[in-house]
């Protein structure tokens, strides 16, 4: 079996009269955390919708809401979040990003129990 050689189609990269990008040693992996956001949907909806909202916290207020609150990776997600809630029909009050050092989880329902 003979190689097939792939050209590029980029330019051509060279060392010559080149400075290196960054300081020797291990790489450094800085992300940028996911954004995070509150999906606010009309309707009481059980914790077990978690699972089904990608693991984001479903959480049930007094006002007869639900939010869905947590890191959301990119806008084809969030976008794909939306589409499931049309889907099943679940009417969409807001949606907030959050800022980034807020917390993820909303508080406790405060008729909740905690044991």
């Amino acid at each position: 079996m003979t190689a097939h050689q792939v050209g590029s189609y980029g330019p051509s990269v060279t060392t010559e009269n080149s400075t290196p990008a960054t300081a020797p040693g291990p790489p450094s992996v800085e992300h940028d955390p996911a954004p995070q956001y509150e999906i606010r949907v009309a309707g009481h909806l059980a914790s077990r919708w978690s699972a089904w909202f990608d693991g984001l916290t479903v959480a049930i207020n007094d006002d007869g809401t639900t939010v869905i609150c947590g890191p959301v990776v990119d806008q084809a997600a969030l976008h794909g979040l939306i589409q499931k809630l049309r889907d099943v029909g679940i009417p969409l009050v807001s949606l907030t990003q959050l800022p980034s050092n807020e917390r993820t989880e909303p508080p406790a329902h405060p008729t909740q129990k905690e044991n």
